[in-house]
């Protein structure tokens, strides 16, 4: 993320801090007024007399830890951060313009959060507006189980949901920033050359796909699915467009193994970028009903499809294998695979889908379904 960070800073962030939050500006003034932040920012801490301003507890007060996210976070001049000084693009004629310096972790958490929640929107929209027009089967909008408006409440979810879940990743950004990580940027012996960097490929796979294969399932824990992951399966049926239309923690929750790899195992740089952008991609690319493959190791879009119809089967992310060995899969039926079927074939596909559905449905959810479906 500090290579992203950066980019940002040098043509467009270190500019526009400085014309908003310049030195000496009226902000600036007030940080430097302010009797509390001084107080924080004091090399003796009075606690007592901090404790009096914002009653807060003594047993807070005291604590070490808080008082070090204190002292880091009004620390905002304080230059010696991992990430900060300029790395890869050089310094700009603005970077020491703004009272809030490239390291300061109010600006740090600021600038991903409108960098990441910017990209999120993009790739989400392009992506799934892409796969909408150029592999989404459109036949599904016959179906028993599509709801009215669904692509209208699925870009509604999905909009509003990606911010919040931007948000809650945050810090795991800024740790990687601030050097709680193993990422790397240089190729050599010491970091185990190309031979390393292309194993982290699979192994980041693996790691991340077991992880959410327990989360997911913890998500369908009946209490749990209520009120967190009841939402997307709002979409009995998908299009790309529900690929990111989460409950915001529900979706946060099955992002944690992606940043939680470089936080215990070495990761390329570049590589998680790299990453980071292909699980997006596949995320809308196994809404998107297109089954090209009924492959018994990946966890594609029919897996997925199956996922969504019966809900109790193939939580995995990317193989079927913590499915298989949990008991948890289900492989995809072969009508899924049938091109150019007759109308009254799909619908007796169809119809036996609901019917399978709706007995599971009713285990899990219970007798009132709330989804208002196209057809009756």
């Amino acid at each position: 993320m500090d290579l992203v960070l950066e980019v940002a800073d040098y043509y467009l962030l270190d500019k526009a801090y400085a014309q908003v939050l310049p030195k000496g500006g009226a902000v600036d003034q007030f940080i430097q007024n302010s009797q509390v932040l001084q107080t924080l920012n004091a090399k003796q801490y009075n606690w007592s007399a901090l404790n009096t301003n914002l009653t807060i507890s003594d047993s807070l007060l005291n604590n070490p830890i808080l008082s070090t996210i204190f002292n880091k976070v009004i620390n905002y001049q304080n230059k010696s951060e991992i990430y900060g000084l300029p790395n890869l693009l050089g310094t700009t004629e603005y970077i020491n313009d703004s009272f809030l310096s490239r390291s300061n972790l109010f600006r740090e958490g600021f600038s991903i959060f409108i960098i990441t929640a910017i990209f999120g929107w993009l790739l989400y929209f392009s992506v799934a507006t892409l796969s909408y027009f150029l592999v989404f089967d459109k036949k599904i909008f016959n179906h028993p189980r599509y709801l009215k408006n669904q692509i209208f409440l699925e870009i509604e979810r999905a909009a509003t949901a990606i911010p919040v879940m931007v948000l809650l990743t945050v810090p795991f950004f800024l740790l990687e920033l601030n050097g709680y990580s193993f990422l790397y940027m240089d190729i050599n012996e010491c970091t185990g050359g190309w031979k390393a960097l292309w194993l982290q490929i699979p192994k980041f796979i693996l790691f991340t796909d077991c992880g959410i294969y327990f989360i997911h399932r913890w998500l369908h824990w009946p209490s749990i699915y209520k009120n967190l992951h009841k939402p997307h399966h709002k979409w009995i049926v998908c299009t790309p467009f529900a690929s990111h239309a989460f409950h915001p923690v529900d979706g946060w929750a099955q992002s944690l193994p992606y940043h939680l790899y470089p936080l215990l195992f070495p990761l390329h740089k570049v590589l998680y970028l790299f990453l980071f952008t292909f699980v997006n991609f596949w995320t809308v690319m196994i809404h998107d009903g297109q089954y090209l493959s009924n492959d018994p190791f990946v966890n594609g879009t029919a897996c997925h499809t199956v996922h969504h119809l019966y809900f109790n089967y193939n939580y995995g992310q990317f193989t079927t294998l913590w499915d298989r060995i949990g008991g948890s899969y289900r492989r995809p039926d072969d009508s899924l695979f049938v091109k150019d079927a007759k109308k009254s074939e799909d619908e007796k596909v169809w119809r036996e889908q609901t019917r399978q559905m709706e007995e599971i449905r009713g285990e899990l959810e219970g007798k009132v379904d709330d989804r208002e479906y196209i057809r009756a």
